[in-house]
C-alpha cells in the first residue's frame, strides 16, 4: 500500500481518510482547523508541506477551487516533498481544475480530477462514486488510493477538468429533481394527498427520481433534514454549472430556472441541509 497524504478533514473528508485507514494505507492528515479534526488512525500532521514530504499521492478534500488551488501551490512549493500525484475530490468546476493542472505540472506532479457523489452516508457505506479523469499514467497511480476512496469507482475522461463536468451535470440533475419534487409534493398535499403515498406512486411511476427515492422519503418525510450537504454549497455547485455551460455555448434555460431557487434558498437560509428545499419551496 502506498502512503496516502490527505488534506481537509471536514464531514466528507474524515469519512474518506477514514475508508483509506480500513482499506490499509497509512494517512497522514492535515486540516486547517487543527489536529482534533483527524480521524482515528490517520496520522496528523501540521501542514501541508509535512504531507506533500510523507506521502506519495495526496487528496484533496476543500470546499472550491480557491482552496484546492492554494494546497495546490503548498504542495508545489515544497522542496523536499514525496508526493507526485494530487488526487481532487472537491468539486471545484473545469476552469479551476484546468488551472490546477498546469500549476502542478509545472513541478512534474500529476494531477487527478476525482470529485465524488453520494453524500456523507454514501462515504461511509462505500457506496460513493468516485468519478475520475487523468492521463493513463496518472489514473494508474492512484488506482489503489481511489480504491480504498470507494468501492465505486468510473474513469470518465483522460484530462482532469472532465471529472468535475460530469459531476456539475450530475449536481444539476439532483438539484432540479429536488426542486421539481418540492413543488409536485407541495401541489399534492394543497389537495389533500398524503407525502407517503405519493412518493410510494411516484416511485413505481415515470416521476421516480433519486429525489422521490431517497431525499424525500429518508429526510423530508421523516423530519430529519440530515444527508449532510448544505445549500449553500448545492448553489456554488450550480453556478460552477452555468459557468461551464456557458463557456460552451449550450443551452441553459432549465439550469437558469433551477440556480435561482438555490440562490435564493440559500440566502434564506445559508448552511441549512440541502432537503430542506422542501419547507422552503413550499413556504414560497
Amino acid at each position: 500500500m502506498v502512503a496516502v497524504g490527505f488534506v481537509g478533514l471536514g464531514n466528507m473528508g474524515s469519512a474518506l481518510a477514514t475508508n483509506l485507514v480500513r482499506a490499509g494505507h497509512t494517512v497522514v492528515a492535515h486540516d486547517a482547523l487543527g489536529p482534533q479534526r483527524a480521524p482515528e488512525g490517520t496520522i496528523p500532521v501540521s501542514d501541508v508541506a509535512e504531507v506533500s514530504r510523507r506521502s506519495d499521492v495526496v487528496v484533496l478534500s476543500l470546499p472550491d477551487g480557491t482552496a484546492s488551488e492554494q494546497v495546490a501551490r503548498e504542495i508545489r512549493s515544497t522542496a523536499d516533498r514525496r508526493a507526485a500525484h494530487v488526487v481532487d475530490t472537491s468539486t471545484i468546476g473545469m476552469r479551476a481544475a484546468q488551472v490546477i493542472t498546469a500549476l502542478l505540472a509545472d513541478d512534474g506532479i500529476d494531477y487527478v480530477d476525482a470529485p465524488v457523489s453520494g453524500g456523507v452516508t454514501g462515504a461511509r457505506t462505500r457506496t460513493l462514486v468516485v468519478m475520475y479523469a487523468g492521463t493513463d499514467e496518472a489514473c494508474a497511480h492512484v488506482e489503489p488510493g481511489l480504491a480504498g476512496l470507494s468501492d465505486h469507482r468510473h474513469r470518465v475522461g483522460d484530462r482532469p477538468g472532465m471529472a468535475q463536468a460530469m459531476k456539475l451535470a450530475n449536481n444539476f440533475l439532483s438539484a432540479t429533481a429536488l426542486v421539481a419534487t418540492s413543488e409536485a409534493i407541495a401541489f399534492g398535499q394543497s389537495v389533500g394527498l398524503d407525502m407517503g403515498t405519493m412518493l410510494g406512486v411516484l416511485n413505481a411511476s415515470s416521476g421516480q427520481s433519486s429525489a422521490t427515492s431517497d431525499k424525500f422519503p429518508n429526510h423530508v418525510l421523516t423530519g430529519r433534514y440530515g444527508a449532510g450537504f448544505t445549500n449553500s454549497l448545492m448553489a456554488k455547485d450550480l453556478l460552477l454549472y452555468l459557468r461551464a455551460v456557458d463557456e460552451q455555448c449550450m443551452p441553459s434555460s432549465m439550469g437558469r430556472a433551477t440556480t435561482s431557487v438555490w440562490e435564493r434558498f440559500a440566502a434564506a437560509e445559508p448552511g441549512a441541509d440541502f432537503t430542506r428545499i422542501f419547507p422552503f419551496v413550499e413556504g414560497s
